[in-house]
């Protein structure tokens, strides 16, 4: 199988599409396929991590104009063309992507699978996944991909690191006082949320109390943090491949939606969510609803006052925690476990 991913990360877009697409390339070259990425030199861009993670990352120049995506996609094939490949899907996951790029690239690739979860403009696809848990999840993708497109909608097809499918990762939490709180905000944390915690653990009394502050390489206030952690005696993790693990010590987290949210929630670890970006919106209301997450709301109305209270409130609330985690794991169905993944499944009978 020779799979190209279309995908950006930058200061602004943040890293989430790159990290989520080096999972799925993970696990598409543990079944045998090459792989390799069309990323823009963006500022902030993450192609230095794709090609330490051993894959080929072919680069389009930073882009001085508003994204066009009819010239990206001539500049896609060009690129193709220059380095004489040849693929048989392109995997795209990016917002400002439809159908008139998906078009104009299937004239040299003839598989086109589309990552998404907005669900406001049209594709050209084969496949199309969501892996997020929304209102009416099943229908909302009908009147915007061809007839024949395999729809991979809903938490069953989430795409996890390997490290969360290890045999016995799931937490048994258990209803005890609160011992290690995690901090993660996602590898760019553009809306600065992981400054805003640090000053409401200033004023938390902290007594036996284990802090794990995480940041991604892109965060524009990475030294700043790790100051203020170094002054408090916070543990601080930057651009880190064992997230799982903190997350199997932790009692608490402090996070924002998206793929982390759900990562959180498979292992059934209680979480406090703000919502940084509006595609995490819905998904984030629709946990929160099921009793599986606690909801702070849009990011700009989230207060260093509201996190003290909230964070006072889980500490002296273990039981509400517990129960939180039991919701988390029902949501997720971690106890289900497949021999192959079955978004990797849905790409190998394409390909046949």
């Amino acid at each position: 199988m020779q799979i190209l991913i279309r995908a950006d990360a930058s200061t602004e877009i943040g890293s989430g599409h790159i990290m989520r697409c080096l999972t799925f390339a993970d696990m598409l070259r543990k079944e045998g396929a090459t792989v390799y990425f069309v990323c823009r030199e963006l500022k902030g861009h993450l192609c230095g991590l794709i090609e330490a993670k051993g894959y080929h990352c072919l680069r389009l120049p930073h882009l001085k104009q508003t994204f066009d995506q009819q010239k990206d996609a001539q500049e896609t094939l060009l690129l193709l063309e220059f380095n004489g490949l040849k693929f048989d899907i392109v995997i795209i996951d990016h917002y400002l992507i439809d159908s008139l790029w998906e078009q104009a690239v299937r004239t040299a690739i003839p598989n086109i699978m589309v990552i998404d979860d907005l669900a406001n403009r049209k594709h050209d696809c084969d496949i199309l996944l969501d892996q997020n848990y929304f209102k009416n999840f099943e229908i909302r993708y009908d009147d915007l991909v061809p007839t024949g497109c395999n729809k991979l909608l809903g938490l069953k097809y989430l795409l996890l690191r390997p490290e969360f499918y290890e045999e016995n990762t799931v937490i048994d939490k258990k209803c005890k006082p609160i011992q290690d709180l995690l901090i993660f905000y996602g590898g760019s944390d553009p809306t600065n949320e992981t400054v805003k915690v640090l000053e409401a653990l200033d004023q938390i009394k902290l007594t036996d109390l284990t802090i794990r502050i995480v940041v991604g390489l892109s965060n524009a206030n990475l030294k700043l943090i790790e100051n203020r952690c170094r002054d408090r005696n916070f543990h601080f993790y930057v651009q880190i491949d064992y997230l799982a693990q903190l997350m199997k010590k932790a009692d608490l987290a402090l996070g924002a939606g998206g793929v982390t949210m759900w990562e959180r929630c498979y292992l059934g670890l209680p979480s406090i969510i703000t919502v940084v970006a509006e595609n995490q919106k819905a998904s984030t209301e629709a946990a929160a609803k099921y009793g599986a997450v606690w909801n702070l709301g849009w990011h700009e109305n989230v207060t260093v006052s509201n996190l003290v209270d909230i964070i006072n409130n889980a500490i002296e609330n273990p039981d509400v925690l517990k129960n939180m985690s039991i919701k988390a794991k029902q949501l997720l169905k971690s106890d289900v476990k497949y021999r192959t993944h079955p978004v990797i499944e849905a790409i190998i009978n394409i390909l046949r």
